[in-house]
């Protein structure tokens, strides 16, 4: 009678291996940076680290960061918006234009604005899946498209005075930061449970990896799709709103250059731009890096002219770090 072999235990990963596989993940690729700088802009400015700073910080992330969740999903199912910051401002104008000159209820006004965001993205999506034109030019065209609505509705002018509930609502500081900081906390909660736990997460992500064998399996990419672009126009709608309520006024220029912002920080988060990877936590702490790097600059008096720099070769990197990572999965595989 043959004796059974007892069953072999693995063998403990090695330090290394766990070193490695903890720095293989691209939201501790992302946290590492951050928190290095952070200490660093701290030793040559230690009010960098201070309570209001942090909370500046903070509540500048918190516009783009609303955005960027509604990014991360266009960009995980393959493709992305370069309208967001124009469509912000339109949506932020046409709210104030309700309120102030029509006297719509700021409830109201809001949902309106919002949904103007919505068809915006929805416009996008008819465009880029329906007509076949590149998302590049599409939402390109879209961006100037949406700039110049804005100019036509409040013929270059600001918007104002806004009702007194608008101007509470937006200069208020819950738990000394901003309502528009907690709100981004919100919905990324949310939006990473609906990437990491739900079937439309997992449409995304397989519309985004390889469309083609994602509509054999019976995935409507083409609706997948859409839907990414609408909720990325809503939030670009509801950010600029929000921005709208905390400086009190509506004014045109709102959003001006949020979309290269987005991208980038989005991109430097480890969101692929090739579609298929990439998780909300990653898109806001690399948002929150392009932030403290600003930030930080700014503190230590550095030419503020360096931000613009410091955000493109950041960005260079991060493209160049997520064009590494795909070939060594492809010669892994």
């Amino acid at each position: 009678m043959n004796e059974a072999k007892p069953e072999s235990t693995p063998k403990p990963q090695s330090l290394g291996g766990r070193l490695r596989g903890v720095l293989s993940v691209p939201e501790v690729g992302v946290l590492i940076p951050l928190i290095l700088l952070s200490l660093l802009f701290y030793a040559l400015k230690p009010v960098f680290l201070s309570a209001n700073n942090i909370a500046a910080i903070l509540r500048a992330v918190s516009f783009v960061g609303i955005i960027a969740i509604g990014q991360t999903f266009l960009m995980i199912s393959g493709a992305f918006d370069l309208s967001v910051g124009s469509t912000a401002g339109l949506c932020a104008i046409v709210c104030s234009y309700l309120m102030v000159n029509l006297q719509v209820p700021p409830a109201l006004a809001v949902v309106i604005g919002v949904a103007v965001g919505g068809l915006v993205g929805l416009v996008n999506s008819f465009v880029v899946l329906k007509l076949g034109v590149p998302a590049f030019i599409a939402t390109l065209g879209m961006l100037y498209i949406a700039r110049g609505a804005s100019y036509l509705i409040s013929k270059g002018y600001t918007i104002y005075p806004l009702p007194e509930s608008v101007q509470t609502f937006g200069l208020a500081e819950p738990l000394g930061i901003s309502w528009s900081f907690l709100i981004l906390i919100g919905l990324g909660i949310v939006a990473d449970l609906v990437l990491r736990r739900t079937v439309y997460g997992r449409t995304l992500y397989a519309t985004g990896g390889n469309k083609e064998v994602a509509r054999l399996a019976g995935i409507n990419t083409n609706l997948v799709s859409m839907s990414a672009f609408v909720l990325v126009g809503m939030l670009a709608g509801l950010a600029g709103i929000s921005l709208m309520a905390r400086i009190v006024t509506g004014q045109p220029q709102i959003g001006q250059g949020w979309e290269l912002n987005v991208i980038a920080g989005v991109v430097i988060g480890g969101v692929s731009l090739f579609g298929g990877s990439g998780t909300i936590a990653g898109a806001l702490v690399g948002l929150l890096l392009m932030q403290v790097v600003n930030s930080g600059l700014v503190t230590v008096g550095v030419n503020p002219y360096w931000q613009t720099l410091s955000v493109g070769v950041i960005m260079i990197l991060a493209v160049t770090i997520d064009l590494i990572r795909r070939r060594a999965k492809i010669q892994a595989s």
